[in-house]
């Protein structure tokens, strides 16, 4: 069978060794708004990126001079930059002499570069945008300008640096919409990092001591608007704070940073704490550069979603105080996402907001998923009303004449959200495939309807005396077999049946046995090699995933020492070793169709592996902090991932693209699961909260509080009327997902600004609280009757 193309260079792509790798879909440029070009948002900037074009005559909305070649210009700004490294942001009119002299020097020498550079037009620009005389800069550094053009002159490179710092600068505070100096347009220039860092060297030098003024203003500002908009306005509060105490250190005002720290840290919400606990450690320039999580607030922009109408309120009182330092960190680091319509209240707000980099754009989760299942190849099942005399002790039906039956035509009609059956190439059905699937509709003939009056049974497996330390659980499909990974390196696969584990025999005994015999696959298997227990050493570090494949042939666990191995369950071996992530890999999960795998880790991205082959076919990279779990899509064409970032996102196996992103969750993610009609999601964090997410609108429908600690698996019942979640809290709950999903307010208006209206209280959809001993639920597991299996390590107290 075909795997995914492994060649698709637009996916696959080699890891850097300075961070994880990054698809061209995720990087900046290819995004509305992130780009040369782009529209920063839907109503106040004109391209993004972090040099400075030329000014362009007019205020034309930041879009630069079509003869003015960018990469040109940002060199100017850069050779501006190196020229002054006193930096002359904010220098007033009326300078002193000297000053004014550095100013002119510096002028000067922009305007011979740019000569040299052959850029005449360029040249032309500045010097009619300073008013300069031709004499001027033809006399070079000792030409003496007149009052009025080193005024021009200073002002003008006020502006240069204001334009570097504000990064795609809009028609913010002194931007004229007649004749006469505009807005600046920007270019990329993220190939150049010596430029960038010298340019923030260079503008960033606003007055330190103002810092606190600046801020302490914005908050009385917002603390006295109106309710409506307080509430919008306030999200500014945290990203705000975080770029202004950045900005100092990285200036090296190190005691300003400290008093601006310890004033205003205490405002921010509760769920930013270990952020800000991060982020009190970084106290010299030093320190920001080894920081990673840090180095990516500062790189990625920071989502706001803000009406029309807070958004308009912000910019007029900013304009009118004149405070630049904030509009330009507003321009340069957040994205505000503006709507039209009535601003959103606290509780959706709160609802959505806590993850590392803001909200999900909107347009993040306007691609079109195909969440439908796939139609179930026709299967001729036997029908036989004596399961138990029908089956020999292998579990296999006897040959009987076989009709039709119900079960097997139940997804004949094509679902029309279902994605086409070749979009990807997916295995054929094995003969030992279609057996199984036989016995599990028969088995589904004897499921339990479950519902609000008729609760499962759940059956607890407890790791007694775990010393190892268990670090992973899985349940195969039909929930004959239970492995463990431990912290000691090692996996551990229990028969949980009458039946025991046997290895097949050695390759002597094998060549005596009779190939054509009936019972060939019996006699295989080596009798003195049965056990209840089988352990698998490979691993140079703890096992923190484990998966069983569909067929229950193959484990994948993965570990600490990044590797990802795939076990025979026919002898117990190991087979082969993925080598992809460089750090711990956190969690793997094979495809509901075998032959592809999924892996998640340290390195902040999910790779999609195909069992065939040694390097991985995807990199999913977009997360910012590690992936910690990771999940198929029923129909195996997505791969939802939850990170460390406080996101969930789902990735197109495909063509590699992140389709939607998920925001709302205060904590890291550890669970995922993906309902049996593939159309919603639940996840589970270490905030306690089970969120319900619809995945073709790309909405959050519900919100599932009750508890206490990280809901570290969470399953839905094999009809989907029953979600159930565990935790470290020693609980297992079960949800009425039922309820949780209908009279879904899905309207336009809805999905257009994604406002979301959540149930005040979910307890009137718990169904039941099961309380262990002094056990963490780390595993669930509906069996195919609707039986909850569940496991964990006993921990005494």
């Amino acid at each position: 069978m075909a795997a995914l193309a492994e060649e698709q260079t637009e996916v696959v792509i080699k890891p850097d060794p300075e961070g994880p790798p990054a698809l061209p879909a995720t990087q900046p440029g290819d995004c509305p708004g992130e780009g040369s070009g782009g529209s920063h948002n839907s109503s106040h900037n004109g391209g993004g990126g972090g040099g400075v074009a030329a000014a362009s005559a007019g205020g034309d909305g930041g879009t630069p001079k079509p003869a003015v070649p960018p990469p040109a210009a940002a060199a100017a700004a850069a050779a501006a930059a190196t020229a002054a490294p006193g930096g002359a942001a904010g220098a007033p009119a009326a300078a002193a002499e000297g000053i004014a002299s550095q100013d002119r020097q510096t002028l000067l020498a922009v305007l011979q570069f740019l000569r040299r550079s052959n850029l005449r037009e360029s040249e032309e620009i500045l010097r009619r945008e300073a008013r300069l005389l031709e004499e001027a800069a033809g006399a070079g550094a000792q030409g003496e300008v007149d009052g009025p053009g080193a005024e021009a002159t200073s002002a003008l490179l006020s502006r240069v640096a204001a334009a570097a710092a504000a990064g795609p600068t809009g028609p913010g505070p002194g931007s004229g919409s007649g004749p006469g100096p505009g807005a600046f347009g920007v270019v990329a220039v993220e190939d150049q990092p010596d430029v960038s860092a010298v340019l923030s060297a260079y503008n960033q030098q606003g007055d330190p001591a103002m810092y606190e003024e600046y801020y302490s203003g914005l908050k009385h500002f917002i603390e006295c608007s109106l309710d409506c908009h307080r509430a919008e306005l306030s999200q500014l509060f945290y990203p705000l704070f975080v770029h202004m105490y950045l900005e100092l250190v990285y200036n090296q005002h190190e005691n300003e940073a400290k008093s601006f720290f310890e004033k205003f840290h205490g405002d921010q919400e509760c769920y930013y704490q270990d952020d800000l606990r991060v982020l009190s450690s970084l106290t010299k320039k030093e320190h920001m550069k080894g920081n990673e999580t840090m180095l990516d607030f500062r790189t990625s922009k920071f989502v706001l979603r803000i009406s029309r109408d807070s958004y308009q309120l912000l910019k007029r009182h900013l304009q009118e105080k004149q405070n630049n330092q904030i509009w330009n960190i507003v321009q340069e680091h957040l994205y505000i996402d503006i709507f039209d319509g009535m601003p959103r209240s606290k509780q959706q707000i709160d609802a959505m907001v806590g993850s590392l980099a803001g909200e999900a754009k909107r347009e993040a989760n306007k691609a079109k998923v195909f969440f439908g299942l796939l139609k179930e190849p026709e299967i001729e099942v036997p029908l036989d009303d004596e399961d138990e005399e029908g089956e020999n002790e292998e579990g296999k039906p006897k040959k009987k004449k076989p009709k039709k039956d119900s079960m097997g035509s139940k997804s004949k009609k094509q679902d029309p959200n279902a994605p086409p059956q070749n979009r990807i190439p997916l295995p054929e059905l094995k003969d030992s495939d279609k057996l199984d699937k036989i016995m599990n509709m028969k088995e589904t003939t004897k499921r339990v309807r479950l519902g609000p009056d008729c609760l499962p049974s759940i059956c607890f497996y407890t790791f007694l005396n775990a010393y190892q330390g268990l670090t992973a659980v899985d349940v195969t499909d039909d929930s004959s077999l239970i492995a463990g990974g431990f912290a000691d390196s090692t996996v551990r696969v229990w028969s949980v049946t009458p039946k025991k584990l046997r290895s097949v025999k050695t390759a002597t005994d094998l060549s005596l046995i009779d190939k054509e015999s009936d019972d060939v696959l019996e006699r295989i298997m080596d009798e003195k090699t049965a056990s209840e227990l089988k352990i698998l050493y490979g691993h140079s570090g703890p096992v923190y995933g484990a998966s069983f494949s569909p067929d229950r042939n193959y484990l994948l666990s993965s570990s600490e020492d990044g590797t990802v191995r795939l076990w025979s369950l026919q002898t117990f071996t190991c087979l082969v070793g993925y080598k992809g992530h460089n750090y711990p890999v956190w969690d793997t999960q094979f495809s509901p169709y075998g032959y592809y795998f999924v892996s998640g880790g340290h390195d902040r991205v999910a790779r999609l592996w195909a069992t065939d082959h040694y390097q991985p076919l995807r990199i999913f990279a977009g997360h910012l902090a590690d992936v910690n779990c990771t999940r198929f899509h029923p129909n195996s064409n997505y791969v939802a991932t939850g990170s460390a970032d406080r996101t969930v996102r789902l990735w197109d196996v495909l063509n590699g693209n992140c389709v939607r992103i998920f925001t709302g969750h205060k904590g890291p993610i550890h669970s995922l699961a993906f309902s049996p009609n593939g159309r919603f999601l639940a996840t589970g964090a270490t905030d306690g909260r089970v969120l319900l997410w619809d995945i073709g609108h790309g909405l959050m429908v519900g919100e599932l509080k009750g508890h206490t600690d990280t809901v570290c698996s969470l399953k839905f019942s094999r009809d989907g009327e029953i979600l159930a979640s565990g935790s470290m809290d020693n609980t297992v709950r079960l949800w009425d997902a039922i309820k949780a999903f209908e009279d879904l307010e899905t309207d336009d208006f809805t999905t257009a600004t994604g406002h979301i209206n959540l149930p005040e209280n979910s307890q009137d959809l718990l169904l039941g609280t099961y309380m262990t001993k002094s056990t963490p639920v780390v595993h669930l597991h509906f069996t195919r009757r609707n039986l909850v299996l569940a496991a964990g390590a006993y921990s005494p107290q």
